[in-house]
């Protein structure tokens, strides 16, 4: 590899470097500058080889050039530059189109730099690409290139966040309430739903040891100044210029939390490390804090960044001014709509120096007024709500108490499952208009008899009855009636002529009544199982109920043409043959009778008129006295037999309607109930996060 050359960016009038420097490049090892693995002090920058920091054992500062001036390491023919500019490490290759930098438009990639005091030590472990490593020469990289990219961290990964209990159920039920009613909502509505399941998911699979917090306000309230307080360290840029912080910027407390920075879409040039306590130790181990731009941000895209990290992060840390407390867009927009959150929310009233006096209180009271008016829990009391507190970011005023509670909040671990519960309450309450608005709705016994009978007028059932009844009745009279009168009306049907026709059908608008009052049975059938519903579901059951009255017309005609239809013969009664033997007795007996009356006449016989006229007219009355008790007989089973046609069709008519409308209809309300059961699931868990 070439050999490597320090030299600053500051460099005498025609281009010579500054006496010294040289000479003490001069005197290196070759293998040190060479990019070796020699070892090297912190005056050299040691750490990592050939990369300067801007602070730390890393970097060395010249006299006259203060930290934070632009320094670099050269490579002599070369490609490579690696060093510090504005506070941030970076490696940059010019010429280079992939270089990190390349989606910025800037041509020099930039990459984060470690703060260890020891090379190797660095080289040896790894921090969740909050640093950046330089791996051993590529075989085929051009020109000597060192390739400088970050690894996985070399440590065990944290345990992933696990929902039980309540959260866990309420978070199935949404999970099968948006299963069920895909068919039946628009994507649309269930788009709320869909990402806190999407989510709930992702947040899952992350480290439940780390807790991310935004901290969120308007421009000048003091964010900046209030999370490098925190940190320790001055991390994120603070000053008059507004708007000052253009991008988030991520401070981890503890490893292996670059999944969820990752997942915010932070880069590593963002991501900052908070100054280290002596011991060791921090009080807020485990916590991810974030510092936003913004939300009132002149730049539209800054006001998107926003709105997209606190749908993501686990809980926020909303900073106010003495100011712009009141201000209608915080309230309006972000305050109100996230009044479910109160639970991983704090409330800090910054720049309380600037008070006089008894001042704060009065703006703390005013403050928690506008809280409570915008529907927010207070956590007071030992009640579970948002915390809110007074505190000055510039003079540390207040800082430790916050410092203090936002380490018992993260160390509770259950910031992420309670923001998803509040995420859950949030889909719920947007849900509610389709799913528990109104009444259950529902086929009544009332409804469905109403109907049936609205079917079975439609298709005829009580005429087809009177029909049937009247058939046998005339059967019955044919039957039992005298022979004189069967034979007149055999010669009665024998003169009339035959018109060659067809039978008559029924008439063109007799049929569309009958339509007519099917679909009217429908409709009425349909509203009275929607009545209540919300909308969207009372007209998924009315379209159900439509598409089945699309045939139903057709397929009543079917039935009633297969069931209405008398047989060709129709029953025949035992005591009808009886009456027919009576009936041809009688007839004989006039036969007889006359017969005598004729053999008195010619002489043949006696005369003996009146036992022949006896015979004759009790054989005569005898025959329609017979056929009149069987009419009287014959009037129970008629009108039984109409009955029992009547049903037959009646009840056909209703299994054809069951089929075609009420099981649609049943099912579309079997479907409400499931989801309405489901949604009281989601709502009805209560405040439980189950789940650590």
């Amino acid at each position: 590899m070439a050999a490597v050359t320090d030299r600053t960016d500051h460099e005498h009038p025609g281009g010579e470097p500054r006496a010294g420097h040289d000479a003490q490049a001069e005197e290196r090892p070759a293998a040190e500058r060479d990019g070796g693995n020699a070892p090297r002090t912190a005056g050299d920058g040691g750490g990592h080889p050939g990369v300067e920091c801007e602070s730390g054992p890393l970097g060395h500062e010249e006299e006259g050039h203060p930290r934070g001036d632009a320094r670099q390491s050269r490579v002599e023919g070369g490609v490579p530059h690696v060093g510090v500019e504005g506070g941030v490490p970076y490696v940059r290759a010019e010429g280079d189109p992939g270089h990190p930098g390349a989606e910025t438009g800037d041509r020099h990639a930039r990459v984060p730099c470690d703060e260890s005091t020891d090379g190797a030590a660095a080289a040896a472990t790894w921090d969740d690409g909050l640093i950046a490593r330089r791996l051993p020469e590529a075989p085929d990289a051009p020109g000597g290139i060192t390739i400088v990219e970050p690894r996985s961290p070399a440590v065990q990964q944290p345990e992933s966040l696990a929902y039980e209990g309540a959260l866990r159920a309420r978070l199935d039920a949404l999970r099968e309430l948006v299963g069920l009613s895909r068919t039946r909502l628009d994507s649309g509505t269930l788009a709320e739903a869909g990402r806190v399941l999407d989510e709930a998911a992702a947040r899952r699979k992350l480290s439940a040891e780390h807790t991310v917090v935004a901290i969120a306000g308007a421009t000048g309230s003091g964010k900046s100044t209030l999370f490098n307080a925190l940190a320790g360290v001055a991390l994120s840029e603070t000053g008059v210029r507004r708007p000052t912080t253009a991008l988030p910027i991520a401070c981890s407390w503890s490893d292996g939390a670059a999944s969820l920075i990752d997942r915010l879409g932070i880069p590593g040039r963002l991501r900052r490390r908070p100054a280290q306590s002596p011991d060791g130790k921090s009080q807020l181990h485990g916590l991810v804090l974030l510092d936003l731009p913004d939300h009132d941000s002149a730049a539209v895209e800054h006001r998107d960044q926003v709105d997209r990290i606190l749908a993501l992060v686990d809980a926020v840390i909303w900073v106010v001014d003495p100011e712009k407390y009141a201000d209608a867009v915080l309230h309006e927009r972000y305050l109100r709509p996230m009044a479910g959150h109160a639970e991983v929310m704090f409330v800090v009233l910054n720049q309380v120096d600037r008070l006089p006096g008894e001042a704060t209180e009065q703006v703390l009271d005013d403050l928690r007024r506008l809280l409570d008016g915008d529907g927010i829990a207070l956590g007071e009391y030992g009640e579970p709500g948002a915390t809110v507190l007074a505190l000055s970011a510039l003079t540390g005023e207040g800082v430790g108490e916050l410092r203090e509670l936002l380490g018992q909040f993260v160390t509770e671990r259950g910031a992420a499952a309670r923001r998803i519960s509040a995420d859950a309450d949030a889909a719920a309450a947007r849900l509610r208009p389709v799913y528990a608005t109104g009444g259950r709705g529902g086929l009544s016994e009332e409804a469905r008899e109403e109907f049936t009978e609205r079917l079975a007028d439609a298709v005829g059932a009580t005429a087809a009855g009177e029909a049937a009844e009247r058939e046998w009745l005339r059967n019955a009279g044919r039957a039992c009636g005298t022979p004189w009168l069967r034979l007149w009306r055999w010669c009665r049907d024998r003169r009339e002529p035959s018109t060659g026709r067809l039978p008559v059908r029924a008439p063109a608008d007799e049929e569309g009544t009958d339509r007519q009052r099917v679909e009217q049975a429908v409709r009425t059938v349909a509203d009275q199982a929607a009545a209540g519903m919300p909308a969207p579901w009372s007209q998924a059951v009315r379209e159900a109920a439509a598409r089945g009255a699309q045939g139903l017309p057709e397929a009543l005609d079917e039935l009633t043409a297969d069931t209405a239809t008398p047989p060709e013969r129709p029953p025949r009664p035992g005591w009808w043959t009886a009456a027919t033997v009576v009936q041809a007795s009688m007839t004989l007996l006039q036969i007889a009778g006359v017969l005598w009356l004729v053999a008195q006449v010619v002489g043949l016989v006696s005369w003996d008129l009146g036992g022949a006229a006896l015979l004759v007219l009790a054989a005569t009355a005898g025959g329609p006295a017979v056929e009149w008790g069987c009419g009287l007989a014959a009037r129970g089973p008629a009108r039984r037999h109409g009955f029992e046609a009547g049903r037959r069709l009646r009840e056909a008519a209703a299994g054809c309607g069951r089929a075609h409308v009420l099981d649609p209809v049943a099912a579309e309300l079997l479907r409400y109930g499931e989801v309405r059961e489901e949604y009281v699931k989601v709502t009805g868990a209560g405040s439980g996060t189950g789940g650590r």
